[in-house]
């Protein structure tokens, strides 16, 4: 029998646009699995952590794969659901792409520094696409995937509610979007949490807003936390 799957988003559409105009609401309709369930945060105006955390809550009475995804990401593949169960086998905490590093003031899972520049390919793992639909405009190869990471990218997070519970791990809502992900990775790593890199056929229509106002400010606010 398959494991319980629950589908975390957070999306500005009410749910009937969700479901008919975002990435992840279109492919989602194709997947008929009774083991499926659409946690759907609609006309969200929290940050991430803030919702992901209601999740992680409502999931103490209901325990599930709980699956972190961000709205605008189609999922490609049929089999997505048994892939992600299939790399909780190995990990703890599976993402789609990260780095085996973590290096002082790194200001993404992929860059070295705020220049942006990319870090080598030697410490990189994953495999994300990237467009307005399949087959992507891209198709981003960052690394071998089933790596394991220090650092994933937050667009799809994955693990076991019980794991996120045993440990207390949480998201910190100081971070309403930018490096929640990174905070939580160190957190992980900190509560000696294994986080890999799973090939999961995804297409990401955003390529990040790396560099702005907002990005700064809670570029600040991560280096107040953790110091490097």
């Amino acid at each position: 029998m398959s494991p319980k799957l629950r589908i975390v988003v957070a999306t500005r559409e009410s749910k009937e646009d969700f479901l008919f105009k975002t990435a992840l609401g279109k492919s989602l309709a194709v997947y008929n699995y009774p083991h499926i369930e659409i946690a759907l945060f609609e006309r969200n105006k929290s940050g991430l952590p803030a919702v992901y955390n209601q999740a992680i809550d409502a999931a103490r009475q209901d325990p599930a794969i709980l699956v972190f995804v961000h709205d605008d990401v189609y999922l490609c593949g049929f089999n997505w659901p048994n892939e992600v169960a299939e790399g909780l086998e190995h990990f703890h905490i599976l993402g789609l792409a990260g780095n085996k590093r973590r290096s002082p003031m790194q200001p993404a899972w992929a860059f070295i520094d705020t220049k942006f520049t990319w870090d080598t390919r030697d410490n990189l793992s994953g495999i994300v696409g990237h467009g307005k639909g399949f087959p992507p405009t891209i198709l981003s190869q960052f690394g071998p995937p089933r790596q394991e990471v220090k650092l994933l990218d937050g667009l799809f997070l994955a693990c076991h509610s019980t794991t996120l519970q045993k440990h207390d791990l949480r998201f910190d809502e100081r971070f309403n979007f930018h490096f929640y992900d990174m905070d939580f990775c160190r957190q992980a790593e900190i509560a000696g949490l294994l986080m890999g890199t799973w090939p999961i056929s995804t297409v990401h229509e955003s390529p990040g807003n790396f560099g702005t106002e907002v990005w700064l400010t809670a570029y600040s606010k991560y280096l107040e936390k953790w110091k490097s």
